[in-house]
């Protein structure tokens, strides 16, 4: 089955209703264009319903809200100015890395505990 398809301005594409039934979609779907081999191929594509997956807006009061945003202004804060760690290959590594930390000395003094 073969046709001639007019690619409007936007990019938009009309299909005779034949070549839609044959691949399972109707006016206004998604599909996917692919290039395969010198051929494009379209892909049927299900849109995902966002209104369907709950929003954490929901979920917190105002004055929660206010406190997650500003520990995400300053953690991305931190991000900028470089205070991060840096990133380890595998979990042996940051466990090699966390006791060289912890063997470092702070230059706090501690107090015994009391018995």
């Amino acid at each position: 089955m073969t046709t001639i398809v007019k690619i409007h301005r936007k990019g938009q594409m009309t299909l005779p209703s034949r070549f839609r039934a044959a691949i399972g979609v109707a006016e206004g779907d998604l599909v996917e264009a692919s290039l395969q081999r010198g051929k494009i191929v379209l892909t049927p594509k299900l849109p995902i319903d966002r209104c369907r997956f709950p929003a954490a807006d929901d979920e917190y009061t105002p004055v929660q809200r206010r406190r997650v945003d500003a520990r995400l202004a300053k953690a991305e804060a931190d991000i900028a100015a470089g205070r991060v760690s840096k990133a380890f290959t595998d979990h042996d590594e940051f466990i090699a890395d966390l006791h060289k930390a912890a063997a470092k000395p702070t230059g706090r003094k501690t107090r015994p505990l009391a018995k």
